[in-house]
């Protein structure tokens, strides 16, 4: 069934079994398991891990999610440390790191018996962070890893008539792909965009409630204890108006990435109206022709793959650059010591340019210069940037503008202490990286808050392939929860 949207009118409480904040491809491919699309290991397939095939032969007629992933997972190897995106994976796409495209071993039926009521809030269109990237961006992973499950990409892209760009794709691709894989499985009846959650708190199913002009999203069908979460928020409609809702839900899934809130030098005149930290902010400048090929340079910081995309569009628009980092050259942490150049020519480009031409050198790259090694001491109001190396010396340079690229963080300041006592270490920030939440390894379910579950980069998986892992788990663990007991 669809959650409806309607006014509140009554002091009654109608909760959702699910929400899920964020509606990128953790939202999605969730929505889809949550749905009845149900995996069972397909008639006749062969898994080329002898192990894990013998453990599927022994419930063949069982879905995976009302299997054990624990034991389903265990001697897993791959990329990610997550054994439930390990399982999820190998089963989509059996040695993919390996052999290249080899069938996957799962048939998909719908059970619409098994769908679970949810409502999937996203700020923005569907896609999540998909949509705030520049559609000509190639991505990281191959094009295969980026689909879902039952549409490969692949065939996405013959049905469309493009091509990958040496086993990659670019954004935009990506954004419609997983818009058409919404409308394809009849997931849209779950999606509420424009929707921006301000706060998420646990309460008692009998506190007092006053309607004032709000509206709640509801779902007639529930059951479960007296606690509830209360998710308020507000939302932006198209003529520019927004209104404030308010629901209660059993289960939330936290699901909004980590592209929220960019991470901060915090220097001295960094909030200067030249200074910005995102790569969509030079997009602008070159469409609106503020800066061109005899600007005063563009100063871009960072050593990530973002950073690396704003110079090599600079790089098209022979904007000149200079580029200031901290970490060596050939530090091996930095992120173009890892890419195999074949597979990512331009990342290779990059770092020659970064190697080739430094202060020190010189070399052959017109209009790039590279600073390694260099802290950002602060941003003056003529536009002027002042940098310290690794002697002590200061050096000042003078910019049409400042982008910021040194990554990001997730926002949740929706939830009580932005989070941070459901991390792993609760005495520092959320970091998805450094700091992720504390989750069940075969749930996702937040080791601190029962109810409340955490997929995708919040839960330290980055990369398409394996958000899925994720939603794999909270889907289990929520399917398993509406099972009667004997």
């Amino acid at each position: 069934m669809s959650v409806r949207l309607e006014e509140y009118t009554t002091s009654e409480i109608s909760p959702i079994p699910v929400v899920i904040i964020g509606n990128g491809p953790s939202g999605i491919c969730l929505s889809y398991l949550l749905s009845g699309y149900t995996p069972y290991v397909k008639e006749g397939s062969v898994h080329p891990n002898p192990l894990l095939q013998r453990k599927l032969d022994e419930f063949p007629e069982v879905p995976i999610t009302q299997q054990d992933l624990e034991y389903l997972s265990e001697g897993l190897e791959g990329r990610s440390h997550s054994p439930a995106a390990l399982l999820f994976d190998t089963l989509l796409r059996p040695d993919t790191d390996f052999v290249g495209d080899v069938d996957s071993v799962l048939s998909w039926s719908l059970r619409p018996e098994r769908a679970i009521p949810h409502l999937v809030l996203g700020r923005g269109p569907i896609g999540g962070a998909w949509n705030a990237i520049e559609e000509s961006m190639i991505t990281l992973s191959r094009g295969d890893w980026m689909g879902l499950p039952d549409l490969s990409f692949k065939d996405w892209m013959r049905m469309k008539r493009r091509n990958l760009r040496n086993d990659r794709s670019t954004a935009g691709d990506i954004l419609n792909y997983y818009q058409y894989y919404v409308k394809k499985k009849r997931l849209e009846n779950n999606f509420m965009s424009g929707a921006v959650v301000t706060s998420v708190v646990k309460m008692d199913k009998d506190v007092d409630h006053s309607p004032g002009n709000e509206i709640i999203l509801s779902s007639p069908e529930c059951k479960g204890d007296n606690k509830l979460f209360r998710v308020s928020g507000f939302i932006n409609n198209d003529s520019g108006n927004s209104k404030n809702f308010c629901l209660y839900a059993e289960n939330v899934v936290l699901a909004t990435g980590t592209y929220d809130s960019p991470s901060m030098l915090g220097v001295q005149g960094e909030d200067l109206p030249f200074v910005s930290h995102q790569i969509s902010a030079l997009e602008e400048a070159v469409k609106a022709k503020r800066v061109d090929q005899d600007s005063d340079p563009v100063l871009i910081i960072g050593a990530g793959l973002t950073a690396a995309d704003a110079i090599l569009l600079a790089h098209h628009y022979n904007i000149p650059v200079i580029h200031a980092f901290r970490r060596r050259v050939n530090d091996p942490a930095l992120i173009f010591n890892q890419l195999p150049q074949v597979m990512y020519p331009e990342y290779h480009k990059v770092h020659q340019m970064m190697k080739e031409q430094s202060v020190f050198q010189g070399g052959p790259y017109k209009g790039y210069i590279s600073f390694p090694e260099h802290h950002t001491i602060c941003f003056k109001d003529d536009k002027k940037c002042i940098f310290r190396d690794q002697h002590g010396q200061h050096k000042v340079f003078r910019v049409s503008m400042a982008l910021v690229l040194i990554g990001s963080n997730p926002n949740l300041s929706f939830l009580p202490k932005n989070g941070i006592h459901l991390t792993v270490d609760n005495q520092h920030p959320v970091s998805s990286r450094r700091n992720p939440l504390d989750i069940d390894p075969f749930s996702y379910e937040c080791i601190q808050e029962k109810g409340l579950y955490a997929v995708g980069p919040l839960a330290g998986d980055y990369f398409v392939r394996f958000v899925q892992g994720g939603a794999l788990a909270v889907a289990s663990s929520l399917l398993k929860s509406q099972e009667k007991p004997p």
